[in-house]
């Protein structure tokens, strides 16, 4: 058994049959009111003529002399006819005083009784209406024939009844207007134009697919976005979200009905607004952004078609955690590099000793092995005697080694003072000043023009938080961008790319969470940075 589908018709093709449907139920709707307005006028001026002669004839002395007599039928036919005749009507009737009819243009009403439209008409009163006579339905005007002599004034005679017969509907809009089917033919060209028009328009504009495929892309779409881990939104050339879905919305904190708003009114600026914007132009690929508490990376991507400019698409992932790991893995990194930096240090010692040895200079390599041991203890001491936080203190010999390799002497604040904190405190301390430090570093390494390079660290605590400064003998950062550094994942660091920068965009959270703010000015020799965090256990989540 051969299963046989029918073919749905194309939405083109469904639009056009609408419309002429609907086309077909205008030109019935108009031809309707024709009819009907046909009828209005028949009946208004139709009905005045038939009244008028009905009163004429009425109003016939030989009519009322007649209808006094007996057998005034032969007498009043050639009256009848001749008003016929003249006037064009359909019929004309003439009744007795008793209603019986004594002579009319149709044979076949003579002798019966005569249907009156209103009682009224025996009274003395005129009436015309649409009435059954004879074989047809007639427009008819009834009048009173009343005495004129004085034996028989105002007394009640007969009836006079003209009628004409009511068109056919056919001729009713014939007769409408002579121009009735031209309108109509010029209307149902014009409407089927339209329609076919109007139909190849949409068709076009939706691409040729028919509703059921349109519908079967919106479920994949709403399916495709709501189905990947990562973020999309999408704006028109305008800046307004055209299309979000629940992770973008999630990631970007916006409201649940934020489709159609632009950036302004989603409250969307700085550093977010350019790269969603397309600021720099063009794609902008991981460009790190710091919003609600979280790193993202975001990519974003022009849409254009046929040359027009449709708008942008940017894709959103949240690094937050994986910046985290990076920055644990940063620590176990410093650890190597300091191991290696140690490593080259006293292989060049060694490398000391061992010539002076060669050369027989035995008392000069006991005075410089002293020497050595002096400067380490000297060092050690000063950051253990201020330092009592061993996370921290060690962090400190670590950076001040590899410091030391890059020709940058890392100082300790005389000011500087800290005792033993809590291992949660003291791991997001020991975050902020690595991140902090290496910045520093970063930022005067190998600049011999403004003399000799160095960071200075200076370490406060009080009962509540604890300060971190670092101050540097770099070219400092520029004061517009003071604020900015921070939120943008600034680097001082002279190479660029997506990697870069999200050291001060975790200091900043970090700082944030521990109810505290990070903030960079600059002084006479160079830049300084500031962080200051509580230390209570708890310390409440940091505003945006």
């Amino acid at each position: 058994m051969v299963a046989v589908t029918s073919r749905r018709r194309t939405l083109a093709g469904q639009l056009l049959i609408l419309q002429l449907a609907i086309i077909l139920v205008v030109l019935v709707a108009v031809a309707a009111v024709s009819l009907a307005q046909s009828a209005a006028t028949f009946n208004r001026v139709e009905g005045r003529r038939v009244a008028a002669l009905g009163e004429q004839l009425a109003g016939n002395a030989l009519l009322r002399d007649r209808l006094n007599r007996p057998a005034p039928g032969e007498a009043i036919a050639p009256l009848v006819q001749h008003t016929l005749t003249q006037s064009g009507v359909t019929s004309v009737t003439v009744a007795d005083a008793r209603g019986r009819v004594v002579s009319s243009t149709d044979p076949t009403l003579v002798g019966g009784q005569l249907v009156l439209g209103d009682p009224g008409v025996t009274r003395g009163r005129s009436w015309f209406g649409e009435l059954e006579l004879g074989r047809s339905r007639e427009l008819v005007a009834q009048v009173p024939v009343l005495g004129a002599r004085e034996e028989n004034l105002g007394r009640h005679l007969g009836v006079v009844v003209i009628g004409e017969a009511s068109p056919s509907w056919w001729q009713r809009l014939v007769g409408a207007s002579s121009y009735l089917f031209t309108y109509l033919g010029i209307a149902s060209a014009l409407g089927v134009a339209g329609s076919w028009l109007l139909a190849r328009r949409i068709k076009r504009q939706t691409l040729g697919l028919e509703p059921r495929e349109i519908a079967g892309l919106a479920e994949h779409r709403e399916a495709l976005l709501h189905g990947i881990a990562e973020g999309v939104i999408a704006l028109d050339p305008q800046h307004r979200v055209t299309l979000v879905n629940a992770v973008g919305r999630r990631l970007l904190d916006l409201p649940e009905h934020c489709l159609g708003r632009s950036l302004a009114e989603l409250r969307i600026n700085g550093r977010l607004r350019d790269v969603l914007a397309g600021a720099g132009g063009g794609a902008t690929p991981d460009q790190v952004v710091v919003r609600g508490g979280r790193v993202l990376v975001m990519n974003r991507t022009t849409v254009t078609k046929d040359g027009r400019r449709l708008g942008s698409v940017t894709t959103l992932r949240d690094r937050t955690e994986l910046a985290r790991l990076e920055q644990e893995l940063g620590s176990f990194r410093s650890t190597t590099e300091l191991l290696r930096a140690q490593t080259h240090e006293f292989a060049n010692q060694l490398h000391t000793i061992s010539g002076l040895i060669q050369i027989g200079e035995h008392d000069e390599v006991v005075r410089y092995v002293d020497t050595l041991s002096r400067h380490r203890a000297s060092l050690d001491l000063t950051i253990t005697s201020r330092i009592h936080d061993t996370a921290v203190a060690a962090l400190l010999m670590a950076k001040s080694a590899a410091a030391a390799e890059r020709r940058v002497e890392l100082r300790v604040s005389e000011r500087t003072g800290l005792d033993r904190l809590p291992p949660e405190v003291a791991a997001d301390v020991a975050t902020v000043l690595g991140n902090l430090l290496d910045n520093a570093v970063e930022a005067v390494a190998g600049d011999a023009a403004t003399g000799p390079a160095w960071v200075e660290v200076e370490l406060r605590q009080d009962t509540a938080s604890v300060e971190i400064v670092v101050r540097d003998s770099g070219p400092g950062v520029a004061p517009e961008l003071a604020t900015e550094v921070f939120t943008h994942g600034f680097t001082t660091k002279a190479a660029e790319g997506g990697e870069r920068g999200i050291g001060l965009a975790l200091t900043r959270l970090v700082c944030h969470r521990r109810a505290g703010e990070v903030a960079v000015t600059n002084t006479d020799e160079g830049a300084m940075f500031t962080a200051r965090m509580s230390t209570f256990p708890t310390a409440p989540q940091g505003a945006r």
